[in-house]
């Protein structure tokens, strides 16, 4: 049964209505589906952009969860303004895109501002990380916690893609996604880290990567298109997708997207996609040579090679205007050295990336028509021939109208048309700090996604502990970390979010990093202030006296509020001498210490010390130095000061005294031969004269006039009387005669005698 057309537009329920006519087994024509599923936007537009030729094609979902092509156009590039996959005149892709679209939005009389695009495989780039954080003084991880230490594994992939790929900025690559392989709780692999405590989280991640500037320029090339780019997805993924459904990915399958510059290889196995792989050499190399071989155009070794897939024979003309007809085998025969090369190159690369022969390879792509590729493939991977086949947008089951799309080079815009519905890598524009920031993923955008697609180093999100500080205390070392460093501030549209915030298009995102912690700050009162402190308990001056303990930092004594430095020796003691005790009591003076009186004798520095303090500890003398106990009971109290004499200070080399030594009457008798003579500040003194301070003492000695006999009578005690009237005195000097003026010397023998 046919609808006509405005019925179709007059109805308002279309989504609702359309299966019900479907069930009743109504039949409905391309034109009833292209006014349908236009009028209502309910289409995707899809782009195939390649080496050769940009392939437009406008697509919708139907019942069944399948699509139908409404319409396509197809323009191949004037020039090579693709290279290898890859844009390289911007503008030149852009005018072709434009006609592309123009000619659909003719056609179909409908106006395209979305498109859904691919990306060349070539561009994939896979890591696998794994990241160590330690925890041991985090407390509970939280998710955000986890999330964070996710996106660190990530960034370090991409460091590392940077590094490899030798480029200065990491940025340079865009996270299309990444999935968890393991987490590990102090070595051991655990299923959640939320709320988990120990020593140490890691995670293990997959992440895929694709460069900048593949992405920038394929969405340049759109914008002057008129185009917004509504889905990213790979051009293997796109084809796998539509070639090899989920249910069939058990199987070890490889497929190759042959192009013009690249040929694009994925494996499946094991229920999933294993890996992706690219080989730089495809159609193109096969045009060159039937170019260089036979003296053509380039476009016209094109044509030869595309009527080598259904002619027996093939007739052109070469630059010099000269037509030639040859068969098929012929040309062949030609080209038959590069057709080996790239079967073997395809072949190596297959087996690099699966360690073993697949058990089938699909072609696709315009240059899977080059005539005997899949025989050499196979004949590479030694398995039959009827493994290696190439498969065409005929085989495509998800697709109830496909207009006249069958070859092969129309698998990769079919998936794309596909991917952009069920597989897309999203786009998004966000801002962060007010700066616009493009963003492609495979899942949900989180605020977290955000950062790390900006190049915020994820580790710097929070602030940095302060640095720490060591200290020993009594012997003791005692570490005193610094501050924690405080958390990000993450504003979505002015509210207050999370790591895992999802987000959305156009929002905006406002981040502040997390202060840096302040280092280690601490006093002695601060370290000690959770423990018992003793104090000294004494009698001073008959007042009880309770002293605190003292400080000393380094040997010197500091307040107890004193700012400690990292690697302070700190000693924290009661009062242990009676000066620390007084000085603790507040009535310590300088006074109380030794003074020191300074004098000079003949120019010598001399000096005397005194005390104008007497100390007692518990009523015995006692001096500064000594040791103060608990319970001890101490006093003090001003003394008047006696100061000594000159001759008490006087230095033993300087009191110099001459003297003759005689014996007389048999008693040893020492008679002074010479006088000294003091002088204090220039004025003569006595040597029993108090010193004074700074007196500046000189002191002579002069020699007497000799001895004579009578001069040992001022030092004899004894009575020289006579005793007896009439005795006769006798005097004698060593047994001679002599008178009392006799001159005596040292070692004589004094007689004195009455007979």
């Amino acid at each position: 049964m046919k609808i006509a057309k405005k019925e179709f537009l007059s109805l308002k329920r279309i989504p609702y209505i359309f299966p019900h006519y479907l069930k009743k087994g109504y039949v409905f024509h391309l034109e009833e589906l292209q006014c349908m599923y236009i009028e209502n936007n309910n289409h995707i537009f899809a782009l195939d952009i390649g080496t050769r030729s940009v392939v437009g094609l406008l697509a919708a979902p139907v019942p069944g969860g399948k699509f139908a092509v409404l319409g396509y156009e197809r323009e191949e590039h004037e020039e090579r303004s693709m290279l290898d996959g890859q844009i390289h005149d911007v503008m030149a892709v852009a005018d072709v895109i434009t006609r592309v679209k123009q000619r659909l939005e003719d056609k179909l009389n409908v106006t395209l501002t979305n498109v859904a695009v691919a990306a060349a495989g070539r561009s994939l780039h896979t890591q696998r990380i794994d990241v160590a954080q330690d925890i041991s003084g985090l407390g509970q991880l939280t998710h955000n916690d986890i999330i964070a230490l996710e996106l660190t594994a990530v960034q370090k992939a991409q460091h590392i893609l940077a590094e490899e790929h030798k480029a200065n900025d990491f940025n340079q690559y865009y996270c299309v996604g990444y999935s968890i392989v393991n987490y590990y709780l102090d070595g051991e692999i655990i299923g959640s880290l939320v709320e988990q405590r120990g020593s140490e989280a890691r995670v293990e991640v997959i992440a895929t990567f694709l460069p900048r500037m593949v992405v920038d320029s394929l969405i340049a090339a759109l914008k002057r298109a008129g185009l917004e780019m509504r889905a990213l997805t790979l051009e293997p993924i796109a084809a796998i997708n539509v070639l090899v459904p989920s249910t069939m990915r058990r199987l070890n399958v490889a497929l190759v997207d042959i192009g013009a510059g690249t040929s694009d290889i994925a494996i499946t196995g094991e229920g999933t996609v294993t890996a992706y792989g690219m080989v730089p050499t495809a159609g193109d190399e096969i045009t060159d040579s039937l170019s260089q071989a036979y003296l053509l155009d380039f476009t016209v070794a094109e044509e030869v090679k595309r009527k080598l897939a259904t002619q027996e024979e093939v007739t052109f003309s070469d630059i010099l205007g000269m037509e030639s007809t040859y068969s098929r085998d012929e040309i062949i025969g030609q080209i038959e050295p590069d057709l080996d090369n790239l079967a073997d190159l395809i072949s190596e690369r297959i087996m690099e990336l699966n360690s073993r022969p697949p058990q089938a390879v699909m072609l696709i792509g315009g240059g899977s028509l080059t005539p005997r590729l899949p025989e050499k493939v196979a004949e590479r991977l030694r398995l039959p021939q009827a493994r290696v086949a190439v498969r065409g947008a005929d085989a495509i089951q998800s697709f109830t109208e496909k207009i006249d799309l069958n070859g092969p080079e129309f698998v990769t815009p079919l998936g794309i048309a596909v991917a952009a519905e069920k597989h897309p890598i999203k786009y998004l524009t966000v801002y962060l700090n007010e700066e616009p920031l493009r963003i492609f993923d495979l899942k949900q955008i989180t605020v977290g996604d955000v950062l790390l697609y900006a190049g915020v180093d994820i580790k710097r999100l929070h602030g940095r502990p302060g640095l720490a500080m060591t200290v020993h205390i009594n012997g003791r070392m005692k570490i005193i970390p610094g501050e924690h460093g405080t958390a990000p501030i993450l504003l979505l549209n002015g509210e207050p979010v999370a790591l895992d915030t999802p987000v959305q298009e156009e929002d905006r995102l406002s981040f502040t990093p997390g202060r840096d912690g302040a280092p280690a700050s601490t006093t002695p009162i601060q370290i000690v202030e959770n423990e018992n402190i003793d104090t000294l308990d004494v009698r001073l001056n008959e007042s009880p006296l309770s002293l605190s303990p003292l400080v000393l930092i380094n040997g010197q004594e500091a307040n107890w509020d004193t700012s400690l430095t990292d690697r302070d020796e700190i000693e924290i003691r009661l009062p242990a001498t009676l000066r620390e005790v007084l000085m603790e009591a507040e009535v310590y003076t300088s006074d109380m210490e030794k003074q020191q009186l300074l004098y000079t004798v003949n120019g010598q520095a001399a000096q005397y010390e005194y005390s104008s303090y007497l100390f007692t500890i518990n009523g015995q003398e006692a001096q500064l130095e000594n040791k103060v106990k608990k319970n001890d009971v101490i006093s003090y109290q001003v003394q008047a000061v006696l100061l000594p004499s000159i001759r008490d200070v006087l230095p033993i080399t300087e009191q110099t005294e001459i003297h003759t030594l005689v014996t007389f009457n048999g008693q040893k008798i020492k008679i002074p031969s010479s006088e000294m003579e003091v002088y204090v500040d220039g004025e003569r003194a006595l040597l029993t004269d108090p010193i004074r301070a700074h007196a500046s003492i000189a002191v002579n000695v002069r020699l007497k006039d000799e001895p004579v006999f009578s001069d040992v009578f001022r030092y004899v005690s004894d009575n020289l009387h006579a005793t007896e009237p009439g005795k006769k005195l006798v005097i004698t000097i060593n047994g001679n005669p002599a008178s009392f003026q006799d001159p005596i010397k040292t070692g004589d023998v004094l007689e004195f005698e009455w007979q």
